[in-house]
């Protein structure tokens, strides 16, 4: 079967006095083998641990490691005004050596759109606006844009990115939507809890929206859920965990082969664990799943 890149989410219950916890989590993943790994976006506390801005700690990560890539799973992009957006990320784009993945998405939590001063039900409208205005700054200098929310004149970005074109941005969500901003700004689509059947599906609806073969050009990825067996879980996972309710390593790997089947290159592992338990988690995966993957 064919091995789909694997990452770690790096958002298990982390204590709020260990930060560097998280660095050292993302620089065994980097030890064990994996691709990449992730940071989601939150600005008011969930209760669920350390709640970070993930451009933020995604720098510090970039600075701990060399290979890993970095990826926003997924970045709020209402949150952001358009030139701060395209700037904080094109900073970590250099700063990074060109290891940024921009996952993005329209975002949800109500209390948080209040907090930042966005209207919950512009979300959609501010993240197409945002997306299109980071792309000209990021491939024309000067840029000029007009946008609903965002004017440009002239603008020079504060740092071009490293990568041409800008770093790649993976759109998440499983709506018509979401899957037309895929492809209208997008380079790949990111999803969530996915089995073959759904990513097959999806394939089909952006090939269907596209009209062409531009489709094809995208990346597809997912976050899947994993408890691997003997690590104790903290919170359940929000969906059907890759290998079932009793995971093994044969389950585990029958799972990712069919994603990868499907069209699905990219996994972001989400462990539902103690932070203190990510690692043999993370070591389970690399030592037992890994090998089975051809």
């Amino acid at each position: 079967m064919a091995l789909p890149r694997l990452g770690v989410s790096l958002q298990p219950r982390w204590p709020l006095d260990d930060g560097a916890g998280v660095l050292r989590a993302a620089r065994h993943a980097e030890e064990l083998g994996f691709d990449h790994v992730a940071v989601g976006n939150r600005v008011l506390d969930s209760g669920f641990g350390l709640d970070t801005d993930p451009l933020v700690l995604l720098a510090a990560v970039a600075g701990a490691t060399t290979r890993l890539r970095l990826v926003t799973s997924v970045l709020v992009a209402p949150y952001y005004p358009a030139v701060v957006l395209a700037n904080q990320a094109a900073t970590l784009d250099v700063v990074s050596g060109g290891r940024l993945v921009l996952g993005v998405g329209t975002g949800w939590n109500p209390d948080e759109f209040a907090a930042v001063g966005v209207p919950v039900r512009e979300r959609g409208a501010r993240t197409d606006d945002h997306l299109a205005a980071a792309r000209a700054l990021w491939t024309r200098r000067p840029a000029d844009f007009d946008g609903p929310f965002t004017t440009l004149r002239s603008a020079n970005l504060g740092v071009p990115p490293v990568t041409a074109g800008g770093p790649p941005v993976w759109v998440g969500g499983h709506s018509d939507a979401a899957l037309r901003r895929v492809l209208r700004y997008g380079d790949g689509w990111y999803g969530t809890g996915v089995d073959a059947a759904e990513v097959t599906d999806v394939r089909r609806r952006l090939r269907d929206l596209a009209g062409t073969d531009d489709a094809d050009r995208l990346t597809l990825a997912s976050v899947v859920f994993l408890t691997p067996p003997g690590v104790p879980a903290v919170v359940p996972p929000p969906g059907r965990p890759l290998g079932g309710e009793a995971p093994t390593a044969a389950g585990v790997a029958d799972d990712l082969g069919r994603l990868a089947e499907a069209g699905l290159t990219v996994c972001t592992l989400w462990l539902p664990v103690a932070a203190g338990h990510l690692e043999e988690a993370m070591e389970w995966v690399a030592a037992e799943v890994v090998p089975r993957l051809t």
